[in-house]
């Protein structure tokens, strides 16, 4: 999985919710905050490993796959959860308050860029992995399930290529700092 290693940036439509390609110094254009309709996605990995996100938290989400983000959306001015299938990106519909007792496991939450910045997180083998991530990884991590999914679990390739995909999140992200306030 190539992991947005692309040659140029994105930038978030945040009326439309959608990403569109720009040259580098397009995207140094909106990288403020406050530039209206498009924000810079930014190149940032962290990683929370004291993070108390665990399997009674996650049972909350009630999310039927063992992956979700959380980004702030700015323009519905709340929280919205999402989670691959093999229909594409799907929303969960759950409480806000219930992400909110979840995500207050993690200092990452704290630190996400609205609309631009996701809280990857992931369940596997007894553990919950936490990141905040660009949020164009997480729609690249969305198509290519889409794309591998088979059956009911998903299947051999697209269980691979989500091992791979967890592998360079994990090798870029690093604890956050002090200056890594949005």
């Amino acid at each position: 999985m190539v992991l947005a290693e692309h040659n140029h940036r994105h930038l978030v439509d945040i009326s439309r919710r959608a990403l569109a390609c720009a040259c580098t110094p397009c995207a140094l254009l909106f990288e403020a905050p406050d530039t209206g309709q498009f924000r810079s996605v930014p190149d940032r990995y962290l990683v929370d490993p004291g993070h108390t996100v665990d399997d009674a938290a996650w049972d909350l989400l009630q999310i039927p796959v063992g992956v979700a983000f959380f980004l702030r959306h700015s323009d519905l001015d709340r929280l919205v959860a999402l989670y691959p299938s093999p229909a594409g990106a799907t929303e969960s519909e759950l409480d806000p308050s219930t992400w909110q007792t979840v995500l207050a496991a993690s200092r990452l939450a704290d630190l996400l860029r609205p609309d631009v910045e996701a809280l990857l997180l992931r369940r596997i083998e007894g553990r919950i992995e936490c990141y905040l991530v660009p949020i164009d990884i997480c729609y690249e991590l969305v198509g290519r399930m889409r794309l591998l999914w088979h059956g009911f679990d998903g299947g051999a390739e697209a269980r691979a290529a989500l091992a791979d995909f967890f592998t360079k999140v994990a090798r870029r992200a690093r604890p956050p700092k002090e200056d890594d306030r949005p």
